[in-house]
């Protein structure tokens, strides 16, 4: 048998209006009436109806989320950070992985507009400028995740790329490499392309260092394998010094490639640098140096941002987070 509101009511002795109140705005109500309602409701085990309620009220008390790879440790990060903060406010994170398929994030747009969500944070598979200005118009504010809004239009949090790229081959070529190659991919991926960029700054200052592009179709440890895998098939001249890989798995992949399925040394033939610093960095079977991001802290600012908008009308805010170099054992100087 289904428990009412009007069951509760009628064990407290209260009204419904009153049982409202203590479910909606327990401020309203004195602590002794909110007892004596809670207890009615522990006796008859009453559950309330929440699809009916943000009917009611016009919104659900959720935030969509769409990642580009929940697989990658980096956005398990963001999305954990993103949940802390959204529990503070007593909201909770709806989480949806496009699997950077621009159909599958499309549907996941579309299900947070069916589900009225709070708002709405994510990172781009590719240009939706359109399809989130229409949410927008429609009273779900949007911030983007890990990617600055080029227009201007949203709010964003992300990572300096282009100087986290920078920092990865410039720390490569102080250490004495000069033939670096760079594994990453797709290059259609906006983070891919600013790490890339930031890396050629670096190897453009110096006369006589080279960057090498090896694409890889997904930012995946298997992709690094695969790159490593071409590397260690070349003849050893004309293979690169140092490997930049665009993230961690990447790296991870590379790293296997070359020392557990080779008889190369990493960091004495080939040094090894990814980008992310996920807990696998560390734990490596050759430690991996790595540009840090404040995974966490990322999507405990987006939603900052996102409540800002939803509570205060707040306008845009474009916040960028400085990269940091980690420095550990795969990019140590070459022994003598």
């Amino acid at each position: 048998m289904s428990i009412s509101v009007k069951d509760v009511a009628a064990l407290a002795q209260v009204s419904v209006g009153t049982v409202s109140n203590v479910l909606n705005r327990p401020d309203k109500v004195s602590a002794a009436t909110v007892q004596r309602v809670q207890a009615a409701i522990d006796e008859l085990g009453f559950v309330r109806n929440d699809a009916a309620r943000q009917l009611r009220a016009g919104r659900s008390r959720s935030i969509g989320l769409v990642v580009l790879d929940v697989g990658n440790p980096f956005f398990t990060d963001v999305a954990r950070g993103a949940e802390r903060r959204a529990a503070e406010s007593d909201l909770a994170i709806l989480l949806g992985n496009s699997d950077d398929d621009e159909s599958r994030e499309t549907r996941y747009l579309d299900l947070f507009e069916e589900q009225r969500v709070q708002g709405v944070l994510i990172t781009p598979v590719d240009d939706v400028s359109t399809r989130l200005a229409r949410l927008r118009a429609r009273g779900i504010p949007v911030v983007l995740v890990d990617r600055p809004s080029d227009s201007g239009e949203f709010s964003s949090v992300a990572v300096d790329d282009v100087g986290g790229g920078y920092l990865a081959a410039r720390h490569l070529l102080d250490t004495g490499r000069r033939r670096i190659a760079f594994v990453g991919g797709p290059l259609t991926t906006r983070q891919v392309t600013d790490r890339l960029a930031g890396a050629r700054r670096a190897v453009e200052s110096e006369r006589d260092a080279s960057l090498e592009v090896i694409e890889a179709t997904a930012l995946t440890v298997l992709e690094g394998r695969a790159a490593g895998e071409r590397l260690r098939g070349r003849k050893p001249g004309d293979r690169p010094d140092a490997v930049f890989a665009a993230n961690d798995l990447l790296a991870v992949g590379v790293l296997q490639a070359l020392v557990m399925l080779g008889s190369i040394t990493v960091p004495d033939d080939i040094a090894i640098i990814g980008y992310d610093d996920i807990d696998f960095a560390s734990a490596a079977v050759v430690p991996l140096s790595s540009i840090r991001q404040p995974s966490e802290l990322i999507g405990r600012r987006a939603v900052d941002l996102l409540l800002a908008e939803i509570d205060d009308g707040a306008g845009v805010d474009q916040v960028v987070f400085p990269p940091e170099l980690i420095v550990r054992q795969s990019t140590a100087a070459r022994q003598q």
